[in-house]
């Protein structure tokens, strides 16, 4: 947990996606308690604790190929509440493609209600936007949030409202997909803070950025189901903008301000650490932007790419690099803890400023317990 009201010289960001809850509960694993609980203690399978500031979870908490449930949002809760040292709301979540609602139901009301960034329905998801250590602005759709001369741009995947953009009865329809009103959000809010470290956040990587992310190598390579009327040519990527197919917006704006964004994280395709499908590696730099596939949790969802991993980033005082190392949550692929091999070192814009962390009212020991209803 962070210490309050004391300036911090380092800035540990520990960031994974697609714990997919639902599924690896099934097997007996509690996926995202698990890692939580690695962190803090240390792994069964000699890996080491590690501390951490905040965490990212960049979407598909839910491993649903139907919209997801009551059910398996209060597990969601649950295992967020395992940690034994950080409070829910040092925890950061956007959307992915699982998370999604059905075309027939509320826009998105599983995630709002469930896993809640802004804090919006406390009873259910247990988060009190009071509390955030860096307070969030926006919606649950795209926030902002700063921590020292940092900031992090989180945009949740729009998988709803049915084919093709969106989902439809069954299956997860891999394609990203963000509206025009959070491209142009992103832009104003590149363009408004060229004086910061930006770090932008999807569950999708941007294409033929990191590995298997170019088209058509997400389904024809077993990473991703293939949905005919959900655009699985682009099954690994941010496809649609807008509902515009293969928009390249984001790609292009990039070409033409290179260096305008720090970081691009992003999960939705789960590997092992060391594949280079498409000749590329988790993390590559492109348009001046590293770019960063920091999933996935889930060992069961995507049986045979199930590697159960995350990344930890540190930020150091007066640096302008930033050091990512890869931890592995299982023995699968390579000893559990560090996997050195991967370890990198990537170049910031500008170097990190430290940050007053501020004191909050201190949590009543009778609340977090979810409401089901």
């Amino acid at each position: 947990m962070l210490p309050r009201g004391l300036v911090k010289m380092t800035l540990v960001v520990w960031t994974t996606a697609d714990a997919h809850v639902g599924t690896d509960i099934k097997y007996d694993r509690r996926s995202l308690a698990e890692a939580i609980l690695q962190s803090e203690l240390g792994g069964d399978e000699g890996g080491p604790a590690f501390d951490w500031d905040i965490m990212l979870h960049l979407g598909d908490l839910s491993g649903a190929q139907t919209s997801p449930n009551d059910e398996e949002g209060a597990e969601v809760v649950r295992q967020f509440a395992a940690s034994t040292k950080h409070p829910r709301e040092d925890f950061y979540n956007l959307l992915g493609n699982h998370d999604a609602s059905g075309p027939d139901e509320p826009t998105q009301w599983w995630f709002k209600k469930w896993v809640d960034p802004t804090g919006e329905s406390t009873e259910q998801s247990g988060v009190h936007s009071d509390r955030r250590p860096y307070p969030v602005t926006g919606t649950w759709e795209r926030y902002s949030f700063q921590a020292g001369n940092v900031l992090f741009l989180m945009m949740g995947d729009r998988n709803d409202g049915g084919p093709p953009v969106g989902r439809g009865p069954r299956g997860g329809y891999p394609a990203g997909a963000v509206t025009l009103e959070t491209f142009e959000w992103w832009v104003d809010q590149v363009e408004s803070n060229q004086d910061k470290i930006i770090v932008s956040a999807h569950h999708h990587m941007l294409k033929e950025t990191t590995v298997a992310s170019g088209e058509w190598e997400g389904v024809d390579n077993g990473y991703h189901g293939r949905f005919e009327d959900g655009a699985p040519i682009g099954a690994s990527f941010l496809y649609f903008v807008g509902g515009e197919p293969d928009s390249g917006r984001f790609e292009e704006y990039l070409v033409d301000h290179p260096g305008a964004i720090d970081v691009w994280l992003g999960g939705h395709t789960h590997t092992n650490p060391d594949d280079r499908r498409g000749g590329r590696s988790h993390i590559e730099t492109k348009w001046g932007v590293t770019f960063m596939n920091v999933s996935a949790l889930a060992r069961y969802h995507a049986a045979t790419h199930g590697i159960p991993m995350s990344r930890v980033l540190t930020f150091e005082e007066g640096s302008n690099t930033l050091n990512v190392r890869c931890y592995l949550h299982t023995s699968q692929h390579a000893p559990q803890g560090w996997h050195p091999s991967v370890e990198r070192n990537v170049r910031l814009q500008i170097p990190f400023k430290p940050f007053l962390i501020e004191p909050h009212p201190s949590p009543d020991p009778m609340e977090g317990t979810p409401n089901e209803s």
